[in-house]
């Protein structure tokens, strides 16, 4: 089992993974739903964490700041330079606030400085709001966005052929990085004997709503 894998089973042993019937914000039927906000404790935060790291370190992308979105990618961001501290790789985290400040330091961003290559991280994609937002203050700071890591990437299209991830990578020129893919979901489920019963129902999804198969195979 690889750590994609790895973080599926994790996730769904945190309830943060669920099966069943669910409505998306699209209004579409979904036969999973993820949500990465009761990864709300210490132990289970810092084990997400230890997964964007990896996902990172096996992107191959050369990152100088980590900077983390308002307000689910602040966590994120620190929790991740820890873990990447661990691994050898200590690199500093950034993070905006969505009000500016009239004193102290003053501004909308907080912690290191926004230079070289930066990395938006966030927990996954929906509307790219928050990617493009990130994208403006790194330019803004005379810096360059390196891509973005999330940790569920759904594969799935939106309005146009193409999912969100695919979208948010074709209007910024940046890579998207995912600790997991639906694809590798799928094959999390063949091989479980207690969830193997889910898969039908996932694969149905995809075969609806997913892009296309050549394209799945991106991380």
């Amino acid at each position: 089992m690889n750590f994609s894998q790895e973080f599926i089973a994790f996730a769904c042993a945190q309830g943060v993974l669920r099966f069943g019937e669910f409505t998306t914000k699209a209004g579409r039927q979904s036969p999973y739903f993820f949500n990465a906000g009761l990864f709300n404790d210490g132990a289970s935060l810092g084990r997400l964490c230890d997964y964007y790291a990896l996902a990172i370190q096996n992107s191959g992308l050369h990152v100088d700041v980590i900077f983390g979105p308002a307000y689910k990618g602040i966590p994120l961001a620190a929790g991740t330079a820890i873990a990447l501290a661990r691994l050898g790789q200590n690199i500093p985290f950034a993070y905006n606030r969505k009000e500016a400040k009239d004193h102290g330091e003053g501004g909308t961003l907080v912690g290191a400085p926004l230079a070289g290559n930066v990395l938006i991280i966030d927990d996954v994609i929906t509307a790219g709001t928050s990617v493009r937002e990130s994208v403006e203050l790194i330019r803004a700071a005379g810096a360059k966005p390196a891509g973005v890591v999330i940790a569920l990437d759904r594969q799935e299209c939106g309005q146009s052929p193409l999912s969100a991830v695919q979208e948010v990578e074709n209007s910024y020129g940046i890579p998207v990085v995912s600790v997991a893919r639906l694809a590798d979901l799928i094959e999390y489920l063949s091989g479980s004997i207690e969830l193997e019963s889910r898969l039908d129902a996932v694969r149905a999804y995809r075969e609806k709503y997913g892009v296309q198969a050549g394209d799945m195979n991106q991380r």
